[in-house]
């Protein structure tokens, strides 16, 4: 009989500070932040842009609300819409956990369109600075998942699978950390990649997109789908459902860009 590995028991309260406790997920986010922060300063210290700290730290600022809100909100009306519309004030209760991704990137959508109306740029120049810096992020949020012993994957007998504990005594994928190496370390490094060959204007945002819409419905494959929603028509999770759009506006995007590179 094989024997798996147990999921390692971690404290998810990263420190206290009096009553006050500090979660390792929300550390994660502070860690993504200031990552895309440092990479954002160094891009405007270059000579080839006409960008500067104290934009792009607005522009960071905002996207950061944007990512708290939307992703707050999103969580609420993709995955827990019944009980929302029973108890409207569950809105408010952050301390319960709960924030999608999808829903955080409409929010990052819409910080970048008031930034750039507000400085005059094309939404596109603003979308592909802030669209390399993601993925760190999203790599620190997926550890943060995985601290917490949440989002786990679907049962599997592979070598590397885990036993969570509050998943029932059958192995599963460790479906954070697939998604850490495709959404955050993988992602990373062909949005870096790409992004220094010098392509057209959204084309990075166009990448951006579509890659991340591939990994997460192919992710989604070894995740188990959150409870209150289980499985859509032919076997989809609401993440794959919610993922298909973003391959098609990436795809049209990069198309968009590379005819409009040509015609100029």
């Amino acid at each position: 009989m094989r024997t798996y590995w147990h999921y390692p028991h971690i404290d998810p309260v990263a420190f206290s500070i009096g009553p006050i406790e500090v979660h390792w997920y929300g550390l994660m986010y502070l860690v993504g932040f200031i990552f895309a922060l440092f990479c954002a300063n160094r891009y405007a210290d270059r000579d080839d842009n006409d960008w500067n700290r104290n934009q792009v730290s607005d522009l960071l600022f905002y996207c950061f609300l944007g990512v708290i809100l939307g992703g707050r909100i999103g969580y609420v009306l993709f995955y827990q819409l019944p009980l929302f519309i029973s108890h409207p004030l569950y809105i408010f209760k952050i301390w319960d956990g709960g924030m999608s991704f999808h829903g955080g990137l409409i929010g990052v959508i819409l910080a970048m369109l008031y930034f750039a109306r507000k400085t005059h740029r094309h939404f596109f120049l603003v979308a592909d600075v802030v669209a390399p810096l993601v993925p760190f992020g999203l790599g620190a949020g997926r550890i943060g998942n995985f601290i917490n012993g949440e989002l786990w994957g679907r049962v599997t007998d592979v070598p590397w699978a885990l036993i969570y504990p509050d998943a029932g005594p059958l192995p599963r994928h460790p479906s954070e950390l697939y998604e850490f190496l495709l959404e955050g370390v993988l992602l990373l490094i062909i949005l870096q990649v790409y992004s220094r060959r010098k392509p057209p204007m959204g084309a990075v945002s166009g990448m951006f997109l579509l890659i991340y819409g591939c990994f997460r419905c192919f992710a989604e494959f070894f995740r188990q789908p959150d409870p209150q929603l289980g499985f859509f028509s032919f076997g989809t999770t609401m993440g794959q459902i919610l993922s298909v759009p973003m391959i098609i506006i990436g795809a049209w995007v990069l198309i968009w860009a590379y005819r409009r590179a040509k015609r100029s």
